[in-house]
């Protein structure tokens, strides 16, 4: 490997531990209450190097919510690629999404305390399903192939979307409350049925 790509890879690498520590501040501490001096110290580096990745703290805080994205529609498109019907495809779907709020819960406290409650901070560029949006096309595949394969029923995107994202989201807000009388995954079948049922034609 040579310096250069050397050099790059090390960036990268650093540019996705200033994500992930940044998202986990953002998700404990708040938006406004999180500095960049804070995520500096986190990490253990200056704040002058910090704005060499991120020339802003809304700029991270937009990067933050691309990068989540991007990791949960990869998980998404994998199981879109699958030869599998529809209704597995779902199952697979909520236990992967289950899986990542508990291996990774400060990526779902990002989008469901950070996101969602400063929207203010993500109007330029990030706004709307902007920067969700890897997500939400593979939703709209997810939908589509089930539409032409005959095992969904055709409808509007919007309250497909929803049926599917509302109550995933919905448990792992509840798990994270500390309500759920079973542990987070033992609910994978009954959610995946409950959306299944919803959709099916």
């Amino acid at each position: 490997m040579n310096r250069k790509v050397a050099r790059e890879k090390f960036k990268e690498e650093k540019k996705i531990q200033i994500i992930r520590t940044a998202c986990r501040l953002f998700a404990q501490k708040g938006y406004y209450s999180t500095t960049m001096p804070d995520i500096a110290q986190s990490l253990g580096m200056s704040v002058g190097n910090l704005y060499n990745y991120f020339e802003s703290k809304e700029e991270l805080a937009k990067e933050v919510m691309l990068t989540v994205s991007r990791w949960v529609a990869e998980r998404l498109r994998a199981i879109n690629e699958e030869d599998i019907p529809t209704k597995e495809k779902i199952r697979k779907l909520v236990e992967s999404f289950f899986e990542i709020s508990l291996k990774e819960p400060e990526l779902i406290d990002y989008f469901l305390r950070v996101f969602l409650a400063n929207r203010e901070v993500f109007q330029d560029g990030c706004q709307g399903f902007a920067c969700v949006g890897e997500v939400v096309t593979e939703i709209m595949v997810l939908l589509s192939k089930g539409v032409e394969r005959g095992e969904l029923r055709n409808q509007g995107f919007f309250p497909a979307f929803v049926t599917i994202m509302g109550p995933m989201g919905g448990m792992v807000f509840l798990h994270g409350e500390g309500v759920l009388e079973k542990p987070l995954m033992d609910y994978v079948d009954e959610v995946a049925l409950n959306i299944w049922n919803a959709l099916r034609s």
